[in-house]
């Protein structure tokens, strides 16, 4: 028997991380801003790889670049870059502790940053402050309260019985 996920959910987790990306941060945390909408994709991805795959996470990467006014199909060859690798990795990386989990999330997040410098020295648009490369570092520490609460509100252990 298979437990039914709330359809409400996903869709709700994307709209949130989106919004958490547009809070506006003072300038000088501007740069260390977690990449929210990449725990989310990466969630699904790991989670529920039947119906989450490279093209949600491109499509939410359009979506984004429209939402935060960044170059069209930037954020989604980012998403699709990490799920790619995710989905590669996924039955491997279900099966780790938590803590391996946020050591790959992420170092994913860190590739994520090669990924923008290189668009950016591609395009010639300025590189990257260095203190942006820390910003992986506090993704990873995010992983495991957004894996938490997304999977117990996935599996419905919130509810009252």
């Amino acid at each position: 028997m298979t437990r039914q996920r709330p359809s409400w959910l996903m869709p709700l987790s994307v709209i949130l991380a989106l919004v958490l990306g547009l809070l506006p941060l003072p300038p000088e945390l501007q740069p260390l801003r977690p990449y929210w909408l990449a725990l989310v994709v990466a969630y699904w991805v790991i989670e529920d790889p039947d119906r989450i795959g490279l093209g949600f996470a491109f499509i939410v990467g359009l979506v984004a670049d429209l939402a935060f006014g960044s170059l069209l199909g930037e954020q989604a060859l980012r998403l699709v870059v990490m799920a790619f690798i995710l989905q590669r990795f996924r039955a491997r990386l279900r099966f780790f502790p938590m803590s391996q989990q946020a050591l790959a999330i992420g170092g994913l997040l860190l590739n994520d940053r090669i990924v923008v410098a290189a668009i950016h020295v591609a395009l010639g648009i300025p590189s990257l402050l260095p203190i942006a490369w820390l910003a992986p570092l506090l993704g990873m520490l995010l992983w495991a309260p957004v894996f938490l609460l997304l999977d117990a509100l996935r599996l419905g252990h919130w509810r009252r019985r």
